[in-house]
């Protein structure tokens, strides 16, 4: 009579194959969740798309102006009773000198592109392994910008009703916001809140002071996001109120990231195994 073989119950739940589309999921998600060395034509056909994509569908949403201009009045009203709506004052000090105003013009219609697509290539170059989750937090911050626009109308102070703000590039004839002038007709007149300007500027500015190793460039990296701040307000393109809908977005942004990493993307490793190499692979969840 043979040997009799008796599995345990921890045995025989061993000896059963796991399905394979269960590995082949998990492999999948592993696998998107670990950072890698990004690809050049693929980032920028990607940055390409998501901002067209972006700029159609917030010139998509419908602009509905008597709503725009209703919650414009309630946030200001809101700000005066908060004792913070400066707007109107600072708009009427920095317009009357000509060459400062001039130049806050030029930096609203350029730098905010300039800086975003900077940092990323910086990014891309010096810190391949945080490169996609920093990225994530960028597009995850101007998606849910969307939502605001759809959800929350708001006209910019300078198309308030009253006149009481300078419209700065439409009196000093300047190529300045795609809102105003003769490129009005392209974009979204009623898309203030949130600032998408102060979200790119502040992920801008927390991305360089928690990476640079120069200490003056660091502190560059903070005086960027107060600088755009005051550039928003002062062309009367934005209120105060709407720069802390911009960093709400981005406190989204980076909660997105860091579900999906397991990370903050700061804290990931600043280099990915190269060649497809197994040594050193990051694991999702571990600094």
């Amino acid at each position: 009579m043979g040997d009799v073989t008796v599995r345990t119950p921890e045995r025989l739940r061993a000896a059963v194959p796991r399905p394979v589309t269960e590995e082949k999921g998990q492999g999948l998600v592993r696998r998107l969740r670990t950072p890698r060395r990004p690809r050049l034509w693929f980032e920028i056909l990607l940055i390409a798309l998501s901002y067209w994509t972006y700029s159609l569908i917030r010139n998509a949403v419908p602009e509905q102006r008597a709503q725009a201009l209703r919650n414009a009045d309630w946030i200001w009203r809101t700000e005066q009773q908060l004792g913070i709506a400066v707007e109107e004052w600072l708009n009427h000090a920095v317009n009357s000198v000509t060459w400062l105003i001039v130049g806050m013009n030029y930096y609203y219609a350029t730098l905010h592109f300039v800086m975003t697509l900077g940092v990323l290539v910086w990014l891309y170059r010096g810190h391949p392994g945080r490169y996609a989750a920093t990225r994530l937090v960028l597009f995850a911050t101007t998606s849910v910008a969307l939502v605001g626009y759809y959800l929350y109308p708001l006209a910019p102070p300078r198309l308030m009703n009253g006149g009481r703000f300078v419209d700065t590039v439409m009196v000093h004839e300047t190529w300045g916001s795609m809102a105003s002038g003769d490129l009005k007709n392209m974009s979204n007149q009623y898309a203030a809140m949130p600032s998408m300007h102060i979200g790119w500027s502040v992920w801008c500015g927390v991305t360089i002071f928690a990476l640079a190793s120069v200490p003056w460039v660091r502190v560059l990296g903070l005086v960027y996001p107060a600088l755009t701040l005051v550039v928003i307000v002062a062309t009367a393109n934005h209120f105060w109120l709407d720069a802390v809908g911009g960093v709400l977005c981005l406190g989204f942004g980076y909660g997105v990231a860091a579900v999906w990493y397991g990370s903050l993307p700061h804290a990931l490793p600043r280099s990915v195994p190269g060649g497809g190499g197994r040594r050193g692979a990051w694991v999702p969840g571990r600094a």
